[in-house]
């Protein structure tokens, strides 16, 4: 049976379950809209009783299907959270079934700026600080008081990628790339820390004087604290800054010494490379994934299907991340395809009916939208910008027999022509999928002549 997400919510369900969790005192609910973003969970803001809160739910069970914990160890985290001192945002009831609103909580709603562009286009002076002293109070919560969470070593995760990679087709030789050198670089095991697992621009809020709360705590685990340093500095989690490689805020250099000052670790540079590499692959995984879960009916919404198409975002990032290990003869300038003009005579084209249809909803239909109807119709013109490119100029980046020869390490980045090969077909399908995203240029400028 397909299973598909409810995206309304109930105020009277939610001002009943508010009822229950303040003992019996009954308040409407006010300004209910749902946050635009949330990839994988709703969030709702409202106001109630003269206060501000934010409900972080999943509709259905079937949302949480896969998930190693639900919202009753994800709300203790939080609160243990903000006993570390973490900027963390306050918990102050639960779901439970007879609420008939799914799975979740309820937290107060703090007032600071959780767009990455508005962050990142002036961020506060002390922000990268910030940054590293909230991960460090972080990697303080006691692991004796989760020991449940997933745990598992680099090599584990490793070969899980690999699981995935197969499960999704197996056919992108990049990400093959990736894997293996994953596979060569696993580092040695060190004892477990708590980790915040999706510690990134995205999930922080941030004011004029700094960071004001860390949020989204589905992914937290226990593991090497390097995987938290780096996730949040992998390309696609800078919104554009690349030229700022720690969270799209400043240099990395600069947010290890913060980091090792508050902490008292050392931040081991080759242990950094291997865990920003397998977050950028580990990112493209979960792009697959958003795919698959469209695909299967079990969240057919739009968003779900256009992140699906963020994986060439990942495959030049990880060649840029990869090439220094090919020999300085497979590093040459590459000479980069022109691409072709679509037909512009007689009957619309496939390219010019999809920009017709663009047209169309740029101009009478996202401006007469408001809240997230007017996200999801940027989202819709997002798509169909996709689709009108890859009709002009198709990218061939489908190939399961180079995929797996590179896992065998039969081929290799020393094999002559393969890294240009790669890089070429990387570049074309990142230009029609996301021209905007700011490894293309970056890309296309290091290895052109």
């Amino acid at each position: 049976m397909l299973i598909r997400t409810i995206v309304s919510l109930d105020p009277t369900l939610l001002a009943q379950a508010l009822a229950r969790m303040a003992g019996g005192i009954a308040l409407p609910i006010e300004h209910l809209g749902r946050l635009s973003g949330g990839a994988n969970m709703e969030s709702w803001s409202f106001d109630w009783g003269g206060g501000g809160y934010v409900l972080r739910r999943a509709p259905s069970a079937e949302m949480m299907d896969g998930r190693p914990f639900g919202h009753d160890v994800e709300a203790a985290i939080v609160r243990a959270a903000r006993r570390a001192g973490v900027s963390a945002p306050e918990v102050v009831g639960e779901l439970v079934p007879d609420d008939r609103l799914g799975s979740g909580y309820v937290m107060r709603r703090i007032e600071a700026d959780v767009s990455p562009a508005r962050i990142l286009s002036d961020p506060p002076a002390e922000l990268l600080a910030d940054i590293a002293r909230e991960l460090a109070r972080i990697h303080t919560i006691p692991v004796s008081e989760f020991q449940h969470l997933p745990s598992a070593d680099a090599a584990t995760m490793v070969q899980d990628l690999k699981t995935r990679f197969a499960s999704y087709g197996g056919d992108r030789p990049v990400l093959a790339l990736a894997i293996k050198w994953l596979e060569d670089h696993v580092p040695d095991p060190v004892p477990a820390t708590f980790l915040h697992g999706d510690f990134r621009i995205g999930n922080l809020m941030a004011n004029a004087d700094g960071l004001a709360a860390v949020l989204d705590w589905e992914l937290c685990h226990l593991g090497d604290r390097h995987q938290d340093l780096a996730f949040g500095c992998i390309n696609s989690w800078r919104f554009g800054h690349i030229d700022r490689p720690a969270f799209g805020v400043g240099d990395v250099s600069h947010f290890w010494t913060a980091y090792e000052a508050e902490s008292g670790f050392s931040v081991e540079p080759d242990r950094f490379r291997f865990w920003l590499i397998y977050s950028t692959l580990w990112w493209g995984m979960c792009c697959l994934q958003m795919a698959d879960i469209w695909r299967t009916g079990l969240d057919k919404t739009l968003e779900r299907a256009v992140i699906g198409r963020r994986v060439s975002e990942t495959e030049v990032d990880l060649l840029m991340l990869l090439e220094d290990d090919a020999p300085e003869t497979q590093r040459l300038p590459i000479r980069l395809d022109q691409p072709a003009e679509p037909r512009r005579q007689g009957e619309p084209s496939t390219v010019e009916m999809l920009e017709a249809l663009s047209d169309w909803l740029e101009r009478d239909v996202k401006p007469k939208a408001e809240g997230r109807d007017r996200f999801m119709a940027a989202v819709a013109l997002n798509a169909l910008g996709m689709l009108g490119r890859d009709a002009a100029n198709p990218a061939a980046i489908h190939d399961k027999a180079l995929s797996d020869d590179l896992l065998a390490g039969r081929l290799t980045l020393a094999t002559p022509g393969l890294l240009a090969r790669l890089k070429k077909s990387s570049l074309a399908k990142l230009a029609a999928d996301q021209p905007k995203y700011s490894a293309l240029a970056a890309a296309t400028r290091k290895w052109s002549p």
